[in-house]
């Protein structure tokens, strides 16, 4: 069966979905949604293959969070052994984060931890699900993970990436776009303009649409849970920006879906 939206990143593992979790991918099923279910560690990871494996509708996606690398240790061998699962079909989230510590040592642990994503993603040939988030007025992170990914890029031209919640500039996007890398737009571009130039400029081939949820709901859901459903006030934001009609922008967008992930 050929899905109506696909959100591609959720978190239905974390706890803000505990008491109605089912109740939510049901509700998804019946209105033909699929998403993919992201890892932020190795127990949300878990989780998120065990929902997979569950549900057609559900994908996984298994990693560590830049952000918890002093929390958790990366276990490379746990990871690889979640990955050999059919249901998951990326790596992640994973990358770097500086955007309440930019401390030198963490930066180092996060690009540590990061390289043993990309490890596992070649290992695999899966694609990663890119978290950059920069410091304050910078593009620093995105800056420190296109570096990475070029250096391995140039030897492996199957790497593939996307970068989720892409809050880049217009430098940063064709940057990763020249990579054959794609992009993934949440709620804000709902009720921002901020991101307006960058999804204009954009190809419509490199462009994918996500919730993030429970996060950033978009508009018309703002202040509520944020769930898969509402992938579709992406799509309608961007079909707006790109001058398309709504079913065609979902149509190219399942087209890019399918294609980075295998489904």
């Amino acid at each position: 069966m050929n899905p109506k939206y696909i959100d591609i990143h959720s978190h239905l593992n974390l706890n803000q979905f505990d008491s109605d979790r089912e109740e939510v991918i049901h509700k998804l099923k019946d209105n033909n949604i699929w998403t993919i279910t992201v890892g932020t560690d190795y127990k949300s990871s878990l989780l998120a293959v065990e929902l997979a494996n569950k549900h057609d509708n559900l994908f996984a996606c298994i990693g560590l969070h830049p952000s918890d690398v002093l929390i958790e240790e990366f276990n490379y061998s746990d990871m690889l052994f979640l990955s050999q699962n059919k249901k998951v079909i990326a790596i992640g989230e994973c990358g770097l984060d500086y955007f309440r510590d930019d401390d030198e040592d963490f930066k180092i642990k996060q690009k540590e931890i990061f390289k043993l994503h990309i490890k596992l993603a070649l290992k695999t040939n899966k694609p990663l699900m890119i978290h950059a988030r920069p410091s304050k007025g910078t593009m620093d992170a995105y800056i420190d993970v296109l570096d990475i990914l070029e250096s391995y890029k140039n030897d492996n031209s199957k790497l593939n990436a996307n970068f989720h919640f892409f809050a880049g500039d217009l430098n940063i996007a064709k940057r990763a776009i020249r990579l054959s890398f794609t992009l993934s737009f949440d709620g804000p571009i709902t009720f921002s303009h901020d991101y307006d130039e960058v999804i204009k400029e954009t190809p419509i081939e490199s462009i994918m649409a996500e919730t993030d949820s429970p996060f950033a709901a978009p508009v018309p859901y703002r202040g509520k849970r944020c769930e898969p459903y509402m992938v579709k006030e992406m799509i309608k934001r961007i079909a707006e920006l790109k001058g398309l009609t709504e079913k065609e922008t979902n149509q190219i967008i399942l087209s890019n879906i399918k294609r980075v992930f295998k489904i």
